[in-house]
């Protein structure tokens, strides 16, 4: 019998997000260009020493240059070139991409179907919140927002009063007679339980996904991990802001679909506390799992070595950090981070600065 046709992760995300948008019909409007650049220089430095993650130092420049065109009131193209510059070497960049994409807006939708906004716009000093699309630093480290800043796919972003989300599928490699294909996708969200009210629910999920039908080079892998948790956001009179997350989550790591037996399954708890006032924020981590196994997720949270086998029975892992932004202006910040890690046994520090400059010229309106 033939097998029945199955409806794929890119489907799925193209119907739900076309649904959401359906009921907007388009709007006349005068047609804007304006000329885009955002521009990150970072530097970040890890001192660890540990069984699960060796040290990096990360120290280069990655923007985006290009134009943004209204084509209606809901509806803008975008055009232009990435790079990623690494310091101190030899390439012009590590990464150049196009940047095309289609943004549509319908209330407090909007989907993006090209290059994706892969670091948020709200830019952060707090380095624990700084990694793609905000997903927790067990689901994905937080450095691949330096290494990694350009993604591709498609999008599906939500900000209303009570509900915040962020959906995607990100598409990272072709299928080739050279390897499997490879992509990402995630999902972000909060719901607050009232307007007034200082807890909401959240929700992360992340998926790692190798394969394709038309060249089977390599195994057909997956790796996936989330769950739900609780956040809430005291009013403490002597801070400016207050949060204390909750969640627990489960991980999933299939290395071949051919060999079941090679699954493993984990869990872990997630806790982490911060506070702000006059522009410093400090925060606690602290993290407890049972053979947890996540790619791209940070090595100090998972539960391989760096030998390739698995630590038993259980992990442990606690960060306290400090940071500051020190000038912000218009589309200007410089900020700076400083972080004390415990990896097991083992206590380590790493450091971090960032620079960040958006800026938007209008060029014509017509």
């Amino acid at each position: 019998m033939p097998r029945p046709p199955q409806r794929t992760p890119l489907a799925a995300c193209l119907c739900l997000t076309l649904a959401c948008l359906a009921p907007a019909a388009p709007a006349a409007a005068q047609q804007q260009a304006t000329l885009l650049a955002d521009v990150t220089l970072y530097g970040d430095n890890t001192e660890f020493f540990n069984r699960f993650r060796d040290g990096e130092t990360l120290l280069g420049a990655a923007g985006t240059v290009g134009v943004e065109l209204e084509l209606t009131d809901q509806a803008t193209l975008r055009g232009g070139l990435f790079l990623n510059h690494r310091y101190g070497s030899a390439r012009f960049a590590e990464q150049w991409r196009p940047v095309i994409s289609l943004t549509v807006e319908s209330g407090p939708s909007r989907f993006v179907f090209g290059t994706l906004d892969t670091v948020p716009h709200d830019f952060v000093a707090a380095p624990d919140l700084g990694g793609p699309h905000g997903l927790l630093p067990p689901l994905q480290v937080e450095t691949l927002a330096f290494t990694r800043p350009y993604e591709g796919g498609l999008q599906w972003q939500v900000a209303a009063e009570r509900f915040t989300q962020d959906a995607w599928i990100d598409w990272q490699r072709l299928n080739t007679a050279e390897h499997r294909e490879r992509f990402d996708a995630g999902v972000r969200g909060q719901v607050t339980f009232g307007s007034d009210s200082p807890v909401a629910l959240g929700y992360q999920l992340h998926i790692v996904h190798e394969g394709g039908q038309l060249f089977d080079q390599g195994s057909v892998n997956d790796s996936v991990a989330g769950g739900p948790g609780l956040v809430i956001e005291p009013r403490i009179d002597f801070f400016d802001a207050t949060s204390i997350e909750a969640y627990m989550m489960w991980s999933k790591h299939v290395p071949d679909r051919a060999a079941p037996d090679s699954t493993d399954h984990g869990h872990g708890l997630f806790l982490r506390a911060a506070a702000s006032k006059h522009g410093w924020r400090g925060h606690a981590i602290f993290w407890q799992a049972c053979l947890w196994l996540k790619e791209e997720g940070d090595l100090n949270y998972g539960s391989r070595l760096q030998d390739g086998t698995v630590f038993r029975p259980t992990r442990h892992y606690g960060e306290v950090g400090l940071s500051k932004a020190f000038y912000e202006a218009d589309g200007v910040m410089l900020a700076g981070a400083l972080r004390f890690h415990r990896i097991e046994q083992a206590y380590n520090y790493s450091f971090r600065i960032l620079a960040h400059v958006g800026m938007a010229v209008p060029i014509f309106t017509r």
